[in-house]
């Protein structure tokens, strides 16, 4: 089995393993006690508090970890909102950060808190000139990835976070994807990770809060981690987040450039091998081990099922999915293709036979997805000099299915009008649209539904 979702969850590097099975014999006892085995806990600690702190390039005193990534983040924009309540209730994030920041701009926003969302670029990239026309006087804290966790796309972080600084406010970075690879570079204020994901244990995260930011805690608060995240810290766990982030540090130099050369291909390949493919993200700023893409006339559930069938583990953000029933926001907001997403993100050590295998499987996953989904016909009919199709009640992907069996039907710059119900049409039949070289004219209100409204140029 080849398991290409290390975006996901990296596998557990072996130096954690050894790093957790060492410090479970020494790590167990309450490090704030006075006794020598309260003292070798705190021994252990300390270090790996060090050792986190040199990685990510802060000092040891402002790092604490938490019980997860997510709790990191939702710690870490709350505290820092409310350590600067007095400079205003205002909050910017990209369109296309992680779920844990917009679920907290979501709290913030229903406490009476405004939220700005910055657009991305069909890359999945901010630009600096949109964060610095959305701060505000009353802006109390801008969010920025420093990596997308779908795309691989990265953000140009230090740019974002000099502006930022210009005007006082301080930048959350989420560095869950981009830490294992390097540090963060830039002037932020606040830093969140996650063990998982570059081959530490689940349950740790990181929360890097700079001297000089206004930060103010929430909820109940007790004497562990500075008074940061409260309970009882899991130093064994703790010990082999720390030292697998030591231990990828040294590998990623060599992986980076040959993790680069196999995606590369990927991206490259994908498209040759497989008709009606869209390869997303940002080709040259990206993760060295992430590669996107969507198939058309595709069921991204079954799409996996099939990859995983032939041996590949593989993520999707696709709208066809049983986990969700709208497309992916990240792919939303870039305004790209969602159908038969496919995310592929490389461990380290990742062999290029496996990349060729998976490369060699595709073309006959897809081709048999497609197949399966070709048996649905369109129900056309001529009103008022445009074709309509009625795929109301039928989910991604058979609107453009449809769409693409009766485009041919209409003459050249006549209308063919699709009627969908499914909140990924609105996506995908404009992304098709660019894809095969229409004209995508937008959408009218229905009597159920829309109507998505397309010209045909060739």
């Amino acid at each position: 089995m080849s398991y290409f979702d290390a975006a996901s969850a990296a596998p557990l590097h072996p130096v954690a393993r050894q790093a957790l099975q060492a410090s479970l014999d020494e790590g167990w006892a309450d490090p704030a006690r006075l006794y020598r085995e309260g003292r070798r806990a705190r021994m252990l600690l300390d270090a790996a508090r060090e050792a986190a702190a040199e990685a990510v390039g802060c000092r040891p005193d402002e790092l604490v970890f938490t019980s997860s990534g997510t709790r990191a983040v939702h710690s870490g924009v709350a505290g820092a909102l409310a350590g600067r309540r007095r400079a205003g209730r205002h909050l910017i994030v990209s369109a296309v950060e992680h779920s844990s920041v917009l679920h907290s701009a979501e709290v913030f926003e229903a406490d009476g808190g405004s939220v700005t969302e910055v657009p991305v670029l069909r890359s999945g990239a901010v630009t600096v000139g949109s964060y610095e026309e959305a701060l505000r006087p009353d802006t109390a804290l801008a969010c920025l990835q420093s990596a997308n966790h779908e795309v691989g796309t990265e953000q140009p972080v230090a740019a974002v976070a000099e502006v930022c600084r210009a005007a006082g406010v301080p930048l959350l970075v989420d560095a869950a994807q981009s830490l294992g690879w390097g540090r963060v570079e830039g002037d932020w204020s606040l830093l969140a990770a996650s063990a998982h994901k570059w081959g530490g244990p689940s349950g740790v995260g990181v929360l890097v809060v700079r001297k000089g930011v206004r930060y103010a805690p929430q909820g109940p608060v007790d004497e562990r981690e500075s008074g940061r995240a409260a309970g009882f810290e899991n130093i064994p766990a703790i010990v082999a987040a720390a030292a697998s982030l030591r231990a990828v540090r040294a590998e990623t130099a060599r992986e980076a450039v040959r993790l680069r050369e196999l995606t590369d291909r990927i991206r490259a390949r994908v498209p040759r091998l497989v008709p009606d493919v869209e390869v997303v993200g940002d080709p040259e700023r990206r993760l060295p081990g992430v590669v996107t893409f969507s198939c058309l006339y595709v069921d991204g559930e079954t799409l996996l099922h099939e990859l995983d069938r032939a041996g590949f583990s593989v993520s999707s953000g696709s709208s066809c999915t049983s986990s969700t029933l709208t497309p992916s926001h990240v792919l939303r907001a870039m305004g790209v293709l969602s159908e038969g997403n496919v995310r592929i993100s490389l461990p380290l050590g990742t062999p290029e036979e496996d990349v060729e295998r998976f490369l060699d499987v595709l073309p006959g996953a897809v081709a048999a997805v497609r197949e399966k989904l070709g048996a649905p016909v369109a129900e056309a009919v001529v009103r008022d000099d445009a074709l309509v199709v009625d795929s109301l009640g039928k989910r991604c992907p058979i609107p453009v299915i449809e769409l693409a069996k009766v485009i041919g039907e209409v003459p050249v710059g006549g209308i063919v009008r699709v009627l969908s119900d499914d909140e990924a049409a609105r996506l995908d039949i404009p992304a098709w649209c660019e894809m095969r070289g229409q004209e995508y004219v937008g959408e009218e209100p229905a009597d159920r539904g829309s109507a998505f409204v397309v010209r045909r140029l060739s």
